[in-house]
């Protein structure tokens, strides 16, 4: 049974989503504000995040930073419209994927489940029948043990940034399009948001890349997607 904590200051959107994903199967604990979501994660330990992102006080761009910055938890953000800037901003500040509201319940528990399997199914192999340890100049990648080394260190990334990672380098030069990737990494089905793709491709970058605006590892082939490389 997953813990879910739920972070949304209107109450009505809160119990409502906190009453569906109870039934669901989940143990969900639901608070108003950033701070009081921030201080639970310090007490207790929750499986997700489910987050708006227009909150008081702190907002959600800001808790979603803090969180990302201290560890791998899964983030879904609530946002109110589906506008560029927000969903782009929310990405970019470490969030795994978004619902827009108003919320559909069974959509939201779909995509908790997801979140879900990817920080936790250790032992689903990404990229083909490759596993074990690669080399790839400075970086390597330990497909068994799902840990990143560059020159040498341990490189922390979330959950949705390393089974992307693992899906590129699983077939080094070869182009996956955005929505391969869309079903691969984040499975969903339909013509996708490639928002997703792009905002995770982003951070990976900055965490493996020399140089994230001259790109070695995490390639992008105009018009088509993304490869990995050196080639």
């Amino acid at each position: 049974m997953s813990r879910v904590l739920l972070i949304e200051d209107h109450q009505t959107v809160r119990d409502g989503l906190q009453l569906a994903l109870t039934r669901q199967g989940h143990t969900v604990e639901a608070v108003p504000t950033g701070e009081q979501g921030l201080a639970r994660l310090q007490a207790a330990r929750s499986d997700v995040v489910v987050l708006d992102l227009m909150l008081p006080g702190i907002d959600g761009f800001e808790v979603c930073r803090r969180i990302r910055a201290g560890g791998d938890l899964p983030i879904i953000m609530l946002t109110a419209r589906n506008d560029d800037m927000d969903v782009v901003a929310g990405l970019e500040a470490g969030a795994d994927d978004y619902v827009v509201k108003p919320v559909q319940a069974r959509v939201l528990e779909a995509r908790i489940r997801a979140v879900l399997r990817r920080a936790g199914d250790n032992q689903r192999r990404t990229g083909g029948d490759r596993i074990g340890i690669e080399q790839h100049r400075t970086l390597t990648i330990d497909r068994a043990a799902l840990v990143v080394r560059k020159d040498g260190a341990p490189v922390g990334l979330a959950p949705t940034e390393l089974r992307l990672l693992l899906e590129l380098s699983g077939t080094p030069g070869r182009v996956l399009s955005r929505q391969q990737l869309l079903e691969a990494v984040w499975e969903h089905g339909y013509l996708g948001d490639s928002r997703l793709v792009d905002a995770c491709v982003q951070r990976l970058r900055a965490k493996i890349e020399d140089d994230p605006a001259r790109p070695v590892y995490v390639q992008t082939v105009r018009g088509f997607g993304y490869r990995f490389g050196p080639l």
